[in-house]
């Protein structure tokens, strides 16, 4: 079931705007091409910290995550710096979990102060509704994904996983991740409203009430797509080839390209 929440925008505020985006996959394809993506994730968070009231990250932020009692993945720290100090300057940042960061299990919460959310959120932004989640396991089909996901996020194979040394379980998660995001095979482009499976999904929660916007990450390209007259789904894309986001001002959900 999704989780709701009610949120109120205050409008004569400066901090009132809600960004949303997705799949930085920070670690990939190398130590050099990640920490240029970082860099240019921090300058994004820098730039929309102006005017942000909440920024939602719709998970797979990066391309491997797992949380061992006492050991997490290295690196990252100007990225996790940034989320720091932005909870700190009273910014709300939830955190979606992503099927290549499932993994997370409190580290986030306690030490940067964001929040976690693992199923899919229903909130209503002033007058709006909005469905948001990563995107992954939802609409028909991809029957092998979700059994293997029931598996990974089973909580006597994720302890089973953590007994594994950290520099071996790493070693295997990464080599995973890589295989992972090579079946994924998504194209890059447009493929038609009936083989979209994520309009499909919001079409079917539209029968059982109305959403005013869908959000979702996990596809890999951006899509801005009208369901109905007052009903729109908006997929972030990503940034690894389009570094785009979506802001939400009050009134109307716009998709941007930072550059």
């Amino acid at each position: 079931m999704p989780l709701n929440i009610n949120i109120s925008i205050n409008n004569v505020s400066e901090q009132n705007k809600i960004y949303f985006a997705s799949d930085f996959h920070l670690g990939i394809p190398d130590f050099t091409k990640s920490r240029e993506r970082e860099l240019l994730i921090v300058k994004w968070l820098d730039e929309i910290s102006k005017d942000a009231n909440q920024i939602y990250l719709l998970g797979d932020l990066f391309d491997f995550w797992f949380e061992y009692k006492h050991t997490i993945p290295k690196g990252y720290v100007r990225f996790l710096g940034k989320l720091a100090q932005l909870v700190d300057s009273g910014i709300e940042i939830m955190v979606f979990t992503g099927n290549h960061d499932m993994w997370m299990f409190g580290y986030l919460e306690k030490e940067i102060g964001v929040k976690i959310i693992r199923e899919p959120l229903d909130i209503k932004i002033g007058s709006k509704k909005f469905h948001i989640a990563h995107g992954d396991g939802l609409g028909p089909g991809d029957r092998s994904y979700k059994f293997i996901k029931k598996i990974f996020s089973n909580s006597f194979c994720k302890w089973l996983f953590a007994r594994i040394h950290p520099n071996l379980g790493i070693s295997i998660a990464n080599y995973w991740s890589k295989k992972s995001r090579a079946n994924d095979n998504f194209p890059g482009k447009f493929m038609g409203e009936d083989k979209e499976w994520l309009i499909t999904y919001c079409k079917d929660k539209l029968t059982q009430e109305h959403y005013d916007y869908f959000v979702f990450g996990h596809r890999h390209f951006p899509i801005e797509y009208s369901l109905q007259e007052n009903s729109k789904y908006i997929n972030l894309g990503d940034w690894l080839n389009h570094y785009t986001y979506a802001v939400y001002d009050g009134e109307k959900i716009e998709l941007n390209k930072f550059v």
